[in-house]
């Protein structure tokens, strides 16, 4: 597997001949969001086989996003997503998903996850399994389900912050998201969800650099063999199969 963290919650998964892009966020502004790290083009970021989409927050959900990467990819969406994207136009590749219910996607099988964000079934994560079996979590607050996901669960991609100086309800932190690792119990987590997006004017601010270095250390205490990978937007890493 190899995952390359774009920004934001915005993750390409390559697995087994499959391209999953996760939340897309492919334009340099967003309402009053900028991005620290230029986008790719659609050219640069190839071929997609279908689009997971958490949840309907603008800067999880950008249509204009979608739409550069071509009304003809699949789009699976958390069912309070799926009226939006319909009403602008995306109507027979999106396929509305809940909790509990999966769909196969090529060889891989994709599960949706509970997600405590917004009101309640508004939000969804998801679970890919393959080869290798990757958790990417939208955004989510803590529930004590957590540690029920998955049986030897890869890597976790986990938000730890936001876009701004603080954050509202239905966020991890790095504490909440330390907490998170130790109930998914993952071999690599991979933190996402900071430093990437920004509002206007708030460029040199600590919140897009300090989470990550709370994370590192709470999970060495609380999950100490888990494994940190931190990447800066638009890098990848590799994850060998177990």
């Amino acid at each position: 597997m190899r995952i390359t963290w774009i920004g934001h919650a915005t993750a390409l998964l390559e697995l087994d001949g499959v391209r999953l892009l996760t939340d897309p966020i492919l334009r340099k502004r967003i309402v009053h969001l900028r991005t620290v790290q230029p986008p790719p083009g659609r050219e640069e970021l190839g071929p997609i086989d279908a689009v997971l989409l958490s949840h309907a927050h603008r800067d999880h959900l950008d249509v204009l996003s979608l739409r550069r990467l071509g009304r003809g990819v699949p789009v699976l969406a958390a069912q309070g997503a799926v009226r939006s994207l319909r009403l602008r136009g995306f109507r027979g590749t999106v396929d509305s998903i809940a909790a509990g219910e999966s769909r196969t996607v090529g060889p891989l099988s994709v599960e949706a996850t509970p997600a405590v964000h917004g009101k309640p079934g508004s939000a969804v994560g998801f679970v890919v399994r393959g080869s290798t079996t990757v958790y990417f979590a939208g955004d989510t607050d803590l529930y004590p389900e957590l540690s029920e996901l998955a049986d030897q669960l890869d890597v976790a991609l986990l938000p730890i912050w936001g876009w701004g100086p603080t954050l509202g309800e239905g966020h991890l932190d790095p504490e909440r998201a330390a907490e998170a690792v130790r109930l998914l119990r993952p071999r690599i987590v991979i933190p996402i969800h900071w430093g990437s997006l920004y509002p206007l004017g708030m460029s040199g601010r600590a919140f897009l650099r300090e989470p990550p270095k709370t994370f590192v250390r709470l999970v060495h205490e609380r999950a100490p063999s888990v494994e940190v990978r931190l990447l800066k937007p638009g890098a990848a890493t590799t994850v060998e199969p177990p």
